[in-house]
């Protein structure tokens, strides 16, 4: 929000939501289901589909912004040259400066996760000329107090409700309740502090001023109401501001990069030489004619990208992606959300909720392969949580036993169904895509103890709502009714449109995908004879197979509907090549090619994160053609506010579009990128295998992550492998059959050890792993 006249930045607290915990059960689900398996069972999907409404659960709460900081500048009726606004990726700051009176005025911004304050600094090259009036706003119910000349309070409280549902947050409010404290300190022999009305604070004749904001809430976890919280936010907020005030900004800056680059640092990335050395830094500017000519701003990059196809922008992208993750999703913090954390808004869109039937699962697709595994642990923390709730949902609703959620979730960890339209809501499989992150996470970590301790549970309750959902159905399979494909409609065979029939491929993939992590969990911790372990084996084999239509495209549904949006921006059925591993080239030749005619038919259009799914499908599938043709179009310049003709792209900050922003597809991006150029089993391990030769013919990838906890840097020249570096820290041996195109090596990477390949994926030299 930094501008000429004025500036200063948005917070936000990810804790602050509407709402209270809620009560995601429904006694009269029971009979509302058996009337829908009833009329499916019949055919009569479209009465199904209007029947399926009373399973409906209610809306999500809301995700709340914070507030301002908001500085006002006396030089605002002054010619501003020189003006230019950075964020750099390698430290994660934000940069703006200009020249006003031939004086230089710098504003820099990070956020530090080591002392969970935001920090700014605003000097000038001239001494005594930094002058500005600071405040504390926020569009939720807030009072402000200036306590000194150094430090004012802002303290709120959220609805207790969505808006609009009898709840403004007044004084009676009983939603979560938040603090914001500023502190600043100033330098220079002239500098001056004065309160002006008890709200805010005037800085005269500065050489500089640094300013820190603090926040807590009364959150205590999804299970707690707000107004039994024993949290103080202002004690919290002050107390956070009091341990800032015993370091320096250069030692809070510090311990920011420590902590940042500790993760950031970890995975570069090269493609080629790019029109733009700068390519971790994300540059904006306001006039054209205030840019120097040798800068190229990122609107001006992504405009155009479909002329020079700059590797650099790629690039940028790429650690854009990992980037965003590392700053929204930490241990401790709450899970990513529909915009990550950042949104302005007291009613965004789609409440900024997590949705679960792709965005929330996208959003940490880069995590292991890009090499920042611990950005997964909230995640893993509201699948506890989904699961606590999910269990009474799963009991009262289904008559079932374990755990289930649908498809939007919020920070109670909502569990029941969505209160939408059938094809949103019914599809009970949300917590079970999310299982599949568990299993992943032990695949590429090898961590026994995450496995028995975090991820088995989990996946153990899963499976058990599962195979009590499952119910026999034509053919003596075994089938998931009522079924939906995510967001996606058919014409039934009586002409009418409906969304609910019977295992649709997804539900039916993601199950197996689930029930097989079961049985590898459990028999890596010796409990194969649990009753569980049996009921799966036998239910295996009895669920559907894959089924092709009469156009060779892989079936959405159980039976060949007729598809009303053949380009339905989802690609559902499509999971077990990519994100799943149930379809693979080197065993299903035939499933393959018909997922490469299933989207050839689906086209290219569609939100952002349909694009970049789309790239890891064709990646996974290894071709590179179509795979860069989704980077290319995935960097289509979107003006704010503004849409392309079919949707997707980049806004000028390079968020991407759905439109509206949603960050889904900038984590998509970073992890199609990563699966262009590595992918792995438990078994082997793929170099370049999806590597666009001509459009990035030389270039290197260090610290990619591949199953087995191997770290893998990549060197190619000429389209060609010319190095791979392989090592592993874990105790256990790797085996793994190492790839590249038609050459296949067998390898052990033992702990402590560094293996270089060359050509012909021959040995070259291994040597001990210093750390």
């Amino acid at each position: 929000m930094d501008g000429r006249g004025g500036g200063g930045a948005a917070a936000q607290d990810d804790t602050l939501w509407t709402g209270v915990p809620g009560n995601y059960t429904d006694p009269k689900a029971p009979g509302v289901l058996a009337e829908v398996r009833g009329l499916v069972d019949q055919g009569r999907f479209a009465d199904a589909t209007a029947s399926a409404k009373g399973l409906f659960g209610g809306q999500s709460e809301v995700y709340q912004p914070l507030g301002d900081l908001n500085i006002e500048f006396s030089t605002s009726d002054e010619v501003y040259d020189s003006y230019k606004r950075e964020l750099d990726l390698h430290t994660a700051t934000a940069l703006v400066t200009y020249v006003v009176g031939g004086v230089q005025y710098t504003r820099e911004h990070f956020c530090s996760n080591p002392h969970q304050v935001i920090v700014t600094r605003f000097s000038a090259s001239t001494p005594g000329h930094v002058s500005c009036t600071l405040s504390l706003s926020s569009q939720l119910s807030h009072s402000v107090t200036v306590t000194n000349e150094n430090e004012m309070i802002m303290e709120g409280i959220c609805p207790g409700q969505r808006p609009g549902m009898g709840d403004n947050g007044g004084d009676n409010a009983t939603g979560i309740r938040f603090t914001a404290s500023l502190g600043l300190q100033m330098g220079g022999s002239a500098a001056k502090a004065t309160v002006l009305n008890d709200q805010k604070l005037r800085l005269d004749s500065a050489d500089w001023v640094v300013f820190v904001v603090a926040a807590a809430s009364s959150f205590d976890g999804p299970l707690v109401n707000p107004a039994d919280s024993k949290l103080d936010p202002t004690s919290l907020a002050l107390s956070t501001l009091s341990n800032s005030r015993n370091f320096t900004f250069d030692q809070l800056k510090a311990a920011h990069l420590d902590d940042y680059q500790s993760l950031f640092n970890r995975v570069t990335i090269q493609l080629s030489r790019g029109l733009n050395d700068a390519s971790t830094s994300v540059a904006r500017k306001d006039r054209p004619e205030e840019v120097a000519e040798n800068i190229r701003t990122s609107a001006d990059r992504v405009k155009s990208f479909s002329t020079d196809e700059d590797p650099s922008l790629v690039e940028l992208l790429f650690q854009y992606g990992r980037y965003l993750l590392i700053s929204c999703s930490r241990p401790g913090t709450q899970v990513s959300n529909l915009q990550g954390i950042w949104s302005q808004d007291i009613a965004p869109e789609w409440d900024a909720a997590p949705h679960l039937n792709i965005n929330l699962q996208m959003n940490y697709w880069p995590a292991l392969t890009c090499n920042l595994s611990e950005c997964q642990e909230p995640l893993f923390d509201f699948l506890g949580s989904l699961a606590v709730n999910g269990s009474k949902t799963a009991k009262v609703n289904y008559q079932a036993g374990g755990w289930v959620t649908h498809h939007v979730s919020d920070i109670w960890a909502k569990s029941s169904a969505f209160l939408k339209n059938p094809k949103h809501a019914v599809w009970p499989m949300g917590g079970a895509w999310l299982c599949t992150h568990l299993w992943e996470h032990y695949q590429f970590s090898l961590d026994k103890d995450f496995l028995e301790n975090t991820a088995y549970p989990l996946l153990e309750g899963c499976a058990n709502f599962l195979v009590d959902w499952l119910i026999e159905g034509p053919g003596g399979y075994l089938e998931t009714n009522p079924s939906t494909s995510p967001e996606h409609a058919f014409v039934a065979p009586d002409g009418k449109p409906a969304s609910v029939s019977y295992s649709t491929t997804m539900d039916i993939t993601i199950i197996r995908e689930v029930f097989l992590a079961v049985l590898a969990s459990a028999e890596l911790l010796g409990k194969a004879d649990i009753d569980l372990v049996e009921r799966i084996k036998k239910a295996l084999p009895r669920l559907p197979p894959i089924q092709f239509a009469r156009d060779r495209t892989i079936m959405e549904w159980a039976l060949d509907f007729k598809d009303p949006e053949v380009q339905h921006r989802h690609v559902s059925h499509l999971f077990g090549l990519y994100p799943g591993h149930t379809i693979a080239m080197d065993n299903d030749p035939d499933v393959c090619e018909a997922v490469a005619n299933s989207l050839y038919k689906r086209g290219e259009d569609g939100p952002g994160w349909s694009t970049t799914w789309k790239m890891a499908l064709w990646a996974r599938l290894l071709n590179s053609e179509n795979a860069y043709r989704m980077v290319l179009k995935l960097i289509t310049l979107v003006p704010p506010g503004g849409k392309v003709e079919f949707e997707g792209g980049l806004y000028t900050n390079l968020w991407t579009a759905h439109p509206p922003f949603q960050i889904d597809a900038n984590f998509g991006f970073a992890a199609a990128i990563a699966e262009m150029l590595i992918q792995s089993t438990q078994s082997d391990l793929y170099l370049l295998p999806a590597l666009p030769r001509d459009k990035w013919p030389m270039g290197s990838v260090k610290g990619l992550k591949a199953r087995g906890d191997v770290t893998v840097d990549i060197r190619w020249k000429e389209g060609e492998l010319h190095e791979a570096v392989l090592w592993s820290s874990n105790d256990r041996n790797t085996v793994a059959r190492l790839h590249y195109g038609k050459e296949v090596a067998a390898v052990t990477v033992r702990r402590g050890i560094v293996y270089r390949f060359g050509s012909g994926l021959r040995c070259l030299e291994t040597w001990p792993l210093c750390k």
